[in-house]
């Protein structure tokens, strides 16, 4: 009988040696999906970051421009980032002077950016948005949705999954019903 005992007092103590089992392990981090695998410095400090880094978030990419009618923008994008940034959105801001609405230089920017409105949802430095020149991640964006940015603020709309589910012209406020419910609809809130 004790010969049982210290083998299975023994198996035991190898089970809890090895550590939790299969099935209790975590699920391993969301892949990175194609779209997010790109690295962009940011704005602040021009250091690089991965966008891999949002993988699995509901990601809301927008380009905008210190010089632009609607610029005012940033005011609800920070708002959307601030309410929902638990539930797992993130808003990426893309400075581009492609319509000739942002002369500035990064420091510049994120200055404007920083102490007119504001913003702390990640900004990346100035960059191209459309054409030839568009960034890597613009020109993936063009690609899925069959749509570039037609001005300053246009807004696409990335599923945890790494697919864009719509795009949005600079019209649509972030502050707008239909807009808030799509983002919350990708979020499960809705």
């Amino acid at each position: 009988m004790q010969r049982v005992i210290r083998s299975l007092l023994f198996t035991l103590a190898a089970l809890l040696l090895s550590g939790p089992p299969a099935w209790a392990q975590a699920a391993p981090p969301a892949a990175c999906p194609a779209i997010l695998q790109h690295s962009f410095d940011r704005l602040q400090d021009e250091k690089p970051q991965p966008l891999c880094q949002y993988a699995g978030k509901v990601v809301l990419v927008v380009n905008t421009a210190s010089f632009c009618g609607f610029t005012p923008q940033y005011k609800d994008l920070e708002a959307l980032d601030d309410k929902y940034r638990k539930q797992g959105l993130v808003v990426l801001g893309f400075p581009s002077n492609d319509f000739s609405q942002e002369s500035g230089s990064n420091k510049e920017i994120a200055d404007f950016c920083e102490n007119t409105f504001g913003v702390t949802f990640p900004m990346f430095v100035k960059s191209s948005v459309r054409g030839s020149d568009a960034n890597a991640l613009f020109k993936e964006l063009a690609a899925q949705s069959g749509t570039v940015p037609k001005w300053n603020f246009y807004k696409y709309l990335i599923d945890r999954q790494g697919k864009v589910v719509a795009a949005y012209s600079s019209m649509t406020k972030p502050s707008d019903r239909d807009f808030v419910q799509a983002i919350e609809t990708q979020l499960g809130t809705h």
